[in-house]
């Protein structure tokens, strides 16, 4: 089932994984809209669909505020006549421990990722709401957001919180028939390639080799492309249905993640207090502790990173 017909803005595409989606909802048919804040990079990827027989056109803005929002879907009913599908992708980095962290940094992360999302959500669920478009809108989440990360504070507080309002949304969208998911990419990145333990997979994919099996398979890491195919196909109609879901993919490797759920439950008459917590409590909270960020298997000595 292509997307021929389909109208998608994509923020945040003027490389990278962004790219990756705009270029794969062309391929399958749609008209893009391309947004970065960068206005060589924005045309050069508009020239990368459009060169090989795609429409598509360039809204040069930073994501984040509600003008912004509007004007990428503006732009998308101008050019093309109509909205069908929206991918949130901007975002940036500024990665610091907690005691580093600044207010502007905290700021500046949250007001791209999180604000960005909802504003840029906003405008398009108005527009497919009052036009009766069953729309498709794709957010990306974060392994971070799902298990944290350290030096990350600000980037897990905003990928958490794009899940929890993908969860939100997907029952205020219910009765307009417009579906939401949250995408959880592990690919081959600018932020990766700094990485020593993904070295040998960087290297595979940049000499334009297959990665080991051991980072696809093992680890579901891969290259956008891998991810890219997921991000078409939830915005299409095929994916009519799925909604409000958090769906990981790198690699050979996809994922539904579960949403939060109590691992147990006890009760107590009368409640818990502090002596009933020291006597009982603490026993069933330090018997079923959950870990905290992602864990890697160890890696094979071939697969180790050059000095």
């Amino acid at each position: 089932m292509s997307l021929e017909g389909k109208v998608a803005i994509v923020t945040g595409s003027g490389a990278g994984l962004g790219l990756a989606y705009a270029q794969e909802l062309a391929r399958q048919g749609a008209k893009i809209v391309i947004n970065d804040v960068n206005e060589e990079v924005a045309q050069a990827a508009v020239a990368s669909i459009t060169s090989v027989g795609g429409e598509a056109v360039a809204v040069v803005a930073p994501v984040g505020s509600s003008e912004t929002a509007q004007q990428l879907v503006d732009t998308a009913v101008q050019t093309f006549g109509r909205l069908d599908i929206l991918v949130n992708n901007a975002g940036i980095l500024r990665d610091k421990s907690l005691l580093k962290m600044t207010d502007d940094d905290f700021d500046a992360v949250i007001g791209v990722h999180l604000r960005g999302t909802f504003t840029c959500v906003r405008a398009a669920f108005e527009y497919f709401k009052t036009n009766g478009v069953a729309g498709r809108i794709v957010c990306i989440g974060s392994p971070t957001g799902q298990r944290g990360n350290f030096g990350q504070t600000n980037y897990a507080a905003a990928k958490a919180g794009i899940v929890g309002m993908v969860r939100t949304w997907a029952l205020e969208m219910k009765k307009a028939g417009v579906s939401v998911n949250a995408v959880i990419p592990v690919a081959a990145t600018a932020m990766t390639k700094t990485v020593p333990f993904f070295q040998k997979a960087v290297e595979a994919d940049e000499r334009g080799e297959a990665m080991p099996d051991f980072f696809r398979k093992e680890l579901g890491f891969g290259t956008a492309a891998d991810v890219a195919g997921v991000i078409a196909f939830l915005s299409s109609d095929a994916a009519e249905g799925i909604t409000g879901q958090a769906v990981g993919v790198g690699g050979d490797r996809l994922q539904v993640w579960s949403h939060p759920e109590p691992v147990v439950q006890e009760f107590h008459d009368g409640g818990w207090d502090y002596a009933t917590m020291q006597s009982e409590g603490k026993a069933i909270l330090e018997g079923n502790k959950q870990s905290v960020g992602e864990r890697f298997p160890e890696l094979p000595a071939e697969l180790q990173p050059e000095a």
